[in-house]
């Protein structure tokens, strides 16, 4: 039942208005604060540096102050902000879907929590359609011709 409802579009909706209204605010406000996520969820413009990346552990908290705070955006269902990383600051506009964001923390007190699971989407294919595109790829390739038995 509980499954049910966090996983029901209703319930995901309500969630990511409900983060917009809150960092709104906080914007508003002149708050600083922190968000949690999940960092595959991140995007970076430009790449962090492969050494910089590879520090993130996969729950990720940004911490939203100074000039990131001042940069920080909302549009499109997203929150962008800029960022410097690692010990030279490599500058990076990093940009995630309100949805994605797990918490909003102020001064190590979580004011929001997103309890919802993003709802399943479902993909109809029709019938047989993906293994005539693989047999299409497979015979594109001249090489695989003498691979099939006539």
């Amino acid at each position: 039942m509980l499954e049910d409802l966090l996983g029901s579009e209703e319930f995901h909706g309500l969630m990511k208005r409900h983060a917009k209204e809150v960092l709104e605010q906080l914007l508003k406000r002149g708050v600083n604060f922190s968000i949690l996520t999940n960092i595959s969820d991140v995007t970076f413009d430009p790449a962090l540096p492969s050494e910089i990346r590879q520090n993130f552990k996969p729950i990720t908290m940004f911490f939203l102050a100074g000039y990131t705070f001042e940069s920080t955006q909302i549009y499109n269902g997203r929150i962008s902000f800029e960022a410097g990383f690692g010990n030279d600051n490599f500058g990076s506009l990093v940009s995630l879907p309100l949805d994605a964001i797990l918490q909003v923390v102020i001064e190590e007190i979580p004011i929001f929590i997103n309890l919802s699971t993003p709802p399943k989407v479902t993909v109809q294919v029709p019938k047989g359609t993906g293994l005539k595109r693989s047999m299409e790829a497979f015979m594109s390739n001249p090489n695989n011709h003498k691979l099939i038995k006539k």
